[in-house]
């Protein structure tokens, strides 16, 4: 194994470690990293693994964001209260790094949830929703990242 193939290798576990701990864009990083190594590569093998790389890392990130908003609207959650647990994330990043983005999407979902349903008793299942979209997103980002690392490793075995 050349150099080349251990920067990738370590950029892949980065970003797949990113994933999982929001402190670093996860599934942009698994890309880059076939990106670095199939320009690096210059075989045909290389492109079209970058290729199957570009077209499962779009798909991956459509549906991350399609399926779980889709479950949440089916659930009854709001448009309005999800915008108002995005912001809450946002602050949440910055005030608790890595955990804060997380608590605070959780928190303002039910804050939009308790205030327009008016009280825990109907609040809280929405909540649960929302815990639950982000979990579903978060292993739809996974399984993408797995995805693309294991074509990487495909290429990587059938160009040397």
């Amino acid at each position: 194994m050349d150099w080349l193939n251990i920067v990738v290798c370590l950029i892949m576990l980065v970003g797949l470690i990113g994933i999982v701990v929001p402190l670093l864009p996860g599934l942009p990083l698994v890309w880059a990293a076939v990106l670095v190594w199939a320009s690096e590569a210059q075989t045909p093998t290389g492109w079209v693994v970058l290729g199957i790389a570009t077209a499962l890392a779009l798909t991956g990130s459509l549906l991350q964001y399609l399926l779980p908003g889709r479950r949440m609207a089916k659930a009854g959650v709001t448009t309005s209260s999800t915008v108002v647990g995005a912001a809450l994330g946002v602050v949440g990043f910055f005030v608790i790094p890595v955990l804060g983005a997380f608590l605070g999407f959780v928190l303002g979902v039910y804050l939009a949830e308790r205030i327009k349903l008016g009280n825990h008793a109907n609040a809280w299942p929405s909540t649960k929703h929302a815990l639950k979209a982000i979990g579903l997103s978060m292993g739809i980002e996974l399984l993408t990242g797995l995805a693309i690392a294991t074509t990487w490793v495909i290429g990587v075995m059938t160009t040397t």
